[in-house]
């Protein structure tokens, strides 16, 4: 019965883990479109228009 358990607690431990990855990946693709977007539509500055949207 034992065994059993824990093959099962094991399978939820890693659906969870996959499931969280999977999240992961679209939480960085969601990132990833909204820095491209802010990176072509930037706006422009006094100096000639070549403004960062970014603060590093």
């Amino acid at each position: 019965m034992v065994p059993i358990l824990l093959v099962l607690v094991l399978a939820l431990i890693l659906f969870g883990a996959g499931f969280a990855v999977d999240l992961l990946w679209y939480i960085a693709l969601a990132v990833l479109v909204l820095w491209l977007l802010g990176f072509f539509v930037r706006g422009t500055t006094a100096a000639g228009g070549r403004g960062r949207w970014y603060r590093w």
